[in-house]
């Protein structure tokens, strides 16, 4: 195994990789996501309608793709701040509208506070525990792809009942997801940044959105 001696400490070089990877997926995470809320921002002020969901899946996984595609260059870090800018702007309406409900703001400020929990606190623990989650990967694969059918079914459907259900399922996906790529960071099996970076930050996204959605619901305001 190649070492890094700095004095009479021998690191391996690996942990200096993955500690770099870390530093840097934090360091975008945190840029995406204000960067995100920014564009929230300017879309709440504006009032600008939802682009819709065809537009939506259409803005998401196409940029998705680029930023996939282009992942080891400058135009990779351009996509992110695209890909996430875009999330940002479909997220300013659905907020206006839980906003202009009675209980709006404290619905709002509840699900951020308990996003920003769960992802702390499994992060945390993913860090400081070093356990391996890697065995999580195929069942969160096709746990999301079923969620999300389910979801587009509810949708063209509209069934309540199902969309909560969705929106649960979501919550421990992202959940698992968040647990997994920290995971998979720290053992070396995810070594790009802008793809870890990626990774949670769809997890905050739609852990924040489901936990909005289900207490939406719980409260009556839906």
């Amino acid at each position: 195994m190649n070492t890094y001696t700095s004095g009479t400490v021998n690191v391996p070089a690996q942990s200096i990789e993955t500690n770099r990877v870390l530093r840097n997926t934090y360091a975008l995470l945190a840029l995406t996501l204000l960067f995100s809320s920014v564009t929230a921002g300017i879309t709440m002020v504006l009032n600008l309608p939802h682009p819709g969901l065809v537009l939506t899946l259409v803005g998401y996984f196409g940029l998705l793709f680029l930023t996939t595609r282009f992942r080891n260059s400058g135009i990779g870090l351009a996509m992110v701040f695209a890909l996430t800018g875009f999330m940002g702007y479909t997220l300013g309406p659905l907020l206006n509208a839980y906003l202009s409900l009675p209980n709006g703001p404290q619905l709002v400020m509840t699900a951020l506070g308990g996003t920003g929990v769960v992802f702390l606190g499994l992060s945390g623990y993913a860090l400081v525990s070093r356990k391996d989650f890697s065995f999580m990967g195929g069942f969160l694969m096709v746990g999301i792809l079923v969620a999300f059918l389910a979801g587009l079914g509810a949708m063209f459907f509209d069934i309540p009942g199902l969309s909560l259900a969705v929106s649960s399922m979501f919550v421990l996906l992202m959940a698992g997801l968040i647990l997994y790529e920290t995971s998979n960071i720290i053992h070396g099996g995810e070594t790009n940044y802008i793809m870890a970076t990626v990774t949670l930050y769809v997890a905050i996204y739609n852990l924040f959105t489901s936990l909005l959605h289900l207490l939406g619901a719980a409260g009556g305001q839906e």
